[in-house]
């Protein structure tokens, strides 16, 4: 049976309605473009690359070259010296050889990159990966004990003279060892746009794979991939194959029973999935109001074509909202052309409601990649978003009476310095929150920044965080602050 969203018990302060203000003009002017390659990509990663608490922009540009921005404060960015690199599709940050900076895997058509970042904004081209000539949009890492373990998946095989039909790529794991990298195929492919390496329903480490099969494998679907057990789960273990048009992913716990909720975006219906007590998932209610299938305003009654999918507290009311990018592939008719992006908050009966169009970001452009991130440090999360063929959008959140919030960062000893793989519980009254700390997911798109939590009206908290090796540790928290737990 399929079941109804439970509301979160107790949602607190009733806030206005989003607003944010473009601020675009703050940032340099940057594109994505290209030819057929680059329909797809065009993400975007945030982080603090000098360690001055403000999150900076990397722009993967397509055929034009990639741009680092570095926050100036009051929503004004300066574009860094950095490498030109072309051809890059999207980038995710991540301390690689643990070191406290943050690095990049950056994403390319053609041999991908590790950009290895000295903690002042500047970066060097890293350890050399495996000498490859594939079209890489998807991304994902995690940690066993101290080594790290990157996933990488591979749209269309351009080499193959059968293409682009029926010719999606392999994708691989990538594995430490003595000097290089060991390789190791991660079969079969279904031309993935987004990976993500997290807890699943069952509580169990899993690398989810979000696929873009229609086009090029008939009969492709979503899959799920055991990372103890090393292996594709399947109907014994209660997982249902999915076909759908998978762009990206997003995961978040929306009801507070610990598990996840994972949000698909497509061509078409944008698919949340709700973790089922037994392990397994089903799909939301349409009630639920996040499908999201066509434009909601503008008049264009074709289907929706979502990319980069992602949740975040904007009013801070403790319920978690959701932003999805839209855009037309190109020129593909059967499908709307001004696609506006959503913002769809949630209420307090667990559905969501648009807002994009009040709240001033219900744009048209092509849109690809985003991010979610606090770049003024005023507790409420900004907007930043990558087009193709057009100018970047960034956007400051001036939502009025938003509730209080915490942004908590974790760091420990060993080769996993940001604990990535941790879960942080954060209990206010009978409001319970869960956050994983993660590298992947959204459309070509990372971030690697303090996790935010939106508690409404409560002056303090009670934090709990299980720790990669399993190990807990609890604090308390007061409202309106930024921690930092390490061991």
């Amino acid at each position: 049976m399929i079941r109804a969203l439970p509301a979160l018990l107790l949602a607190t302060t009733a806030s206005a309605d989003p607003l944010f203000e473009d601020r675009s003009g703050g940032l340099p002017e940057h594109i994505y473009g290209g030819g057929w390659e680059h329909f797809v990509g065009g993400g975007v990663a945030v982080f603090d690359c000098n360690g001055d608490g403000l999150p900076d922009i990397f722009a993967a540009g397509g055929e034009n070259p990639a741009s680092l921005f570095i926050n100036q404060g009051d929503f004004t960015f300066a574009r860094a010296d950095f490498p030109e690199i072309i051809g890059v599709t999207g980038a995710y940050p991540l301390d690689v050889n643990a070191d406290g900076a943050l690095d990049l895997f950056i994403m390319r058509v053609g041999q991908n990159e590790l950009q290895m970042g000295t903690g002042d904004c500047r970066f060097a081209r890293g350890r050399e990966l495996p000498l490859r000539d594939d079209w890489t949009t998807a991304f994902t890492a995690w940690w066993d004990g101290d080594a790290l373990i990157m996933a990488i998946g591979n749209y269309v095989d351009r080499s193959n003279p059968d293409g682009p039909f029926e010719a999606c790529d392999d994708n691989y794991l990538l594995r430490p060892g003595l000097g290089h990298y060991s390789v190791s195929a991660l079969n079969p492919g279904f031309c993935p746009l987004s990976m993500l390496a997290a807890n699943d329903a069952r509580g169990r480490p899993t690398l989810r794979i979000s696929n873009d099969r229609h086009y090029y494998v008939r009969g492709g679907y979503e899959q799920m991939w055991d990372i103890s057990e090393e292996r594709f789960l399947g109907a014994d273990d209660g997982w249902q194959n999915v076909s759908l048009w998978g762009m990206g992913i997003a995961s978040r716990d929306l009801n507070g029973d610990g598990r996840d909720e994972v949000m698909l975006t497509s061509m078409g219906d944008q698919l949340i999935q709700i973790a089922q007590s037994d392990g397994t998932y089903q799909a939301a209610p349409f009630s639920i109001g996040t499908y999201a299938q066509r434009p909601h305003t503008g008049g264009d009654g074709r289907p929706s074509t979502g990319w980069h999918a992602e949740f975040g507290d904007i009013d801070n009311d403790s319920r978690p909202d959701l932003f999805i990018a839209k855009g037309n592939v190109d020129q593909m008719p059967g499908l709307a052309m001004k696609d506006p992006n959503n913002l769809l908050m949630q209420q307090d009966d667990g559905t969501f409601e648009e807002a994009a169009e009040t709240a001033g970001i219900a744009t048209t452009d092509r849109s690809r990649g985003a991010a979610l991130a606090d770049f003024d440090n005023d507790g409420r999360l900004d907007l930043v978003v990558v087009n193709r063929r057009a100018p970047m959008e960034l956007y400051r959140n001036i939502t009025p009476d938003t509730g209080n919030w915490l942004a908590i960062a974790l760091d420990q000893s060993g080769g996993n310095r940001n604990a990535v793989g941790a879960t942080v519980t954060v209990r206010a009254g009978m409001i319970t929150q869960t956050q994983q700390v993660t590298v992947g997911g959204g459309h070509a798109s990372g971030k690697a920044l303090p996790l935010h939590f939106g508690i409404g009206d409560a002056p303090s908290v009670a934090i709990q965080i299980r720790w990669p090796d399993g190990s807990k540790d609890t604090y308390q928290g007061t409202a309106n602050t930024a921690l930092t737990f390490s061991r």
